[in-house]
């Protein structure tokens, strides 16, 4: 996932307006390309900045023990690039923000987190202010720029990589998901696993898992060694003294 921050002089908004900016979900491709060349050509009263989410990060921060759901995660990387956009010495007065979940509840939230600004926070908002679209135009030419140039970690032997969009309206994507999954590994980092489609077919077509001890579940038997147990440090052994026997030796002792 890729986030943007597109800014500019409120003076000279209505330069960026007469550049035709829009919504990028309702631009062609060719459109974007030809619109991204030009705020990025624009750099006298535009300027523009990134954060790019890969799919791995994604899922590990959804599914790990501590939940970070995906609407956290957005928030906490647009208020990134605000702060990014401070630090580098843009004078910010006003944030036009497009909602993650209630848009009453984000606005208060970036309010707090940035209370010298005037924050307006709307369903759409790419669709409703030139900046916002702008940004999105942005954030989805890099998308689009990853996704079609891919390098995959993994060895996919004779797999095809013609995916298409990454979009689950794709045919493409949809019969790419399949050829790829892996019924005991599932999929390759390219993939969000915790992304609803992916989850679908990993519960339809891999096989389950199941952890006999969880924390839900009864307490071990008494007397199995503990995971962490097969961790520990070996003892020193007389050939090679401890680690910290060496350090307090070398170093001279204080308050003695």
């Amino acid at each position: 996932m890729v986030y943007g921050i597109c800014y500019c002089p409120v003076s000279r908004l209505e330069e960026l307006q007469a550049l035709k900016v829009a919504d990028s979900k309702t631009l062609s491709e060719a459109e974007r390309e030809q619109l991204f060349e030009l705020l990025d050509g624009a750099k006298e009263f535009v300027g523009w900045a990134l954060h790019v989410l890969s799919p791995d990060f994604i899922s590990t921060s959804m599914q790990q023990r501590a939940k970070y759901n995906l609407n956290a995660l957005s928030h906490d990387t647009a208020i990134g690039l605000v702060q990014h956009a401070l630090d580098a010495g843009v004078q910010v007065t006003e944030v036009f923000v497009d909602t993650v979940g209630p848009a009453d509840k984000y606005q208060e939230k970036l309010q707090q987190r940035f209370p010298e600004l005037e924050v307006t926070v709307r369903a759409k908002a790419d669709a409703l202010f030139p900046i916002v679209s702008a940004a999105s135009i942005c954030a989805k030419v890099a998308r689009d720029r990853a996704v079609k140039s891919w390098k995959f970690v993994e060895d996919l032997d004779d797999t095809s990589l013609d995916y298409g969009s990454g979009y689950p309206n794709d045919p493409k994507t949809k019969a790419w998901l399949m050829q790829t999954l892996d019924p005991i590994f599932g999929y390759p980092q390219f993939v969000r696993i915790s992304w609803s489609t992916a989850q679908t077919l990993l519960d339809s077509h891999a096989v389950p898992v199941h952890w006999d001890y969880d924390d839900g579940d009864a307490a071990p038997t008494p007397g199995t060694p503990s995971l962490l147990s097969y961790f520990a440090r070996p003892a020193p052994t007389p050939h090679q003294p401890h680690r910290y026997f060496h350090e307090r030796c070398l170093k001279p002792l204080s308050g003695l």
